[in-house]
């Protein structure tokens, strides 16, 4: 303990100083450790060692709240596989390309909660396809829906809030009620687009593994039917 010994009229900051270099010191004198006092809340005073143990509660009931989220979130993802899952194997149970579009909408509004689905191919009108607001058919691809060339360039989802054209060129009617959104590209087949009336529900930094689940299934269901 030189150090403290060689020197006189130590400022608070410098004895702060020597306790944070030297962190075993309270451990060699136990007695001071029991005698100080560390200001609390509303002007009262408690011992070093009920303040240490009290913070230590505080970081425990800390880590079982941390704890308790991290198993509500996997157990929410856990709901997430399984729905994803169980669209995908009736999307391979469908035996037409009608059929197959109609369980993509009647899924995700169903199962995932969805209030507006919009889906996109690039083929043409035909027989087996339904007419819906819901399917928007553009056998031009890209060039049928100049509002979105530079995400289909791009090739990946976009979420959040979408500007008016893209808006009205997808939810029509219906755009003013769309508060959040995300887009996901259906690899050269089409896109899927879903509108929440939420404005918290799809943000720019949200996770989109499950809907790229989502968007595979799709299409590898879609390019079964030529």
């Amino acid at each position: 303990m030189s150090e403290l010994s060689v020197k006189e009229g130590l400022t608070a900051m410098e004895v702060a100083s020597y306790l944070r270099r030297h962190p075993e010191f309270l451990g060699e004198f136990p007695d001071i450790a029991l005698t100080l006092l560390v200001p609390r809340e509303q002007g009262s005073t408690t011992s070093l060692a009920s303040y240490q143990l009290e913070a230590l509660r505080d970081k425990n009931r800390e880590l079982n709240h941390r704890l308790h989220e991290l198993v509500e979130i996997a157990h929410d993802n856990e709901q997430l596989m399984v729905r994803v899952h169980s669209l995908t194997v009736a999307l391979m149970r469908e035996r037409t390309l009608g059929d197959s579009v109609r369980r993509v909408v009647a899924g995700l509004t169903e199962d995932f909660h969805t209030d507006l689905v919009r889906l996109a191919l690039f083929r043409g009108a035909s027989a087996d396809l339904p007419t819906a607001d819901w399917l928007i058919l553009a056998p031009g691809g890209a060039h049928d829906l100049p509002a979105f060339a530079e995400f289909l360039k791009r090739n990946e989802p976009l979420c959040g809030r979408l500007q008016p054209e893209k808006l009205d060129a997808l939810f029509g009617a219906h755009a003013a009620e769309v508060r959040s959104s995300v887009l996901m590209p259906i690899d050269g087949i089409g896109m899927l687009a879903i509108g929440s009336n939420d404005a918290n529900r799809f943000h720019p930094g949200m996770g989109t593994v499950f809907l790229k689940l989502i968007a595979e299934a799709i299409a590898a269901a879609v390019a079964r039917f030529p």
